[in-house]
């Protein structure tokens, strides 16, 4: 079984990912679409970040991108340019290494208790635990897409 400590770990080594995917792009990089049906780096990373508070509010602790991550939620539109609700590259970063300070805090505080806890995931329930663990499944798939979204921009390396 994944303990607490763990999950904190592979959240953590998400967020470096990311940080090492971003690293040297600009604002509009992020804003590039690829030439399939796909979102851009940045509706990528605003969607990791608005996906972090749900986690967050799994283990009972405040959302840290709020309202900021509203344009970024599940299906929402892709974004191809500047517009209402789109942050910038450096503050997706921000949000997202903020939210991995609180998601490290709550998980440290998670008792077996609140680990146990039903809550409700879709049209179904499962415990905190089974529910992070999707979470972070779903994290890890959209932390496989930055490789190519950085790729998209040009730069031709390899990061991981």
């Amino acid at each position: 079984m994944l303990t607490t400590d763990q999950l904190t770990q592979a959240f953590d080594r998400n967020v470096s990912i990311i940080q090492r995917q971003a690293a040297g792009l600009t604002h509009a990089d992020s804003l590039r679409q690829p030439p399939f049906r796909g979102n851009c780096l940045n509706w990528v990373l605003g969607h990791l970040a608005n996906n972090r508070d749900r986690i967050l509010q799994t283990l009972g602790a405040a959302a840290v991108t709020g309202a900021a991550g509203e344009r970024y939620a599940r299906e929402s539109d892709p974004i191809t340019a500047d517009g209402p609700g789109v942050l910038p590259l450096e503050e997706l970063l921000r949000l997202l290494a903020a939210s991995q300070e609180a998601l490290a805090a709550a998980l440290a505080a998670a008792t077996p208790a609140d680990l146990a806890r039903e809550v409700p995931a879709g049209q179904r329930t499962a415990t905190v635990a089974e529910r992070l663990f999707f979470l972070y499944f779903h994290e890890t798939y959209h932390v496989g897409q930055t490789e190519l979204l950085r790729q998209l921009t040009g730069v031709n390396d390899k990061i991981i």
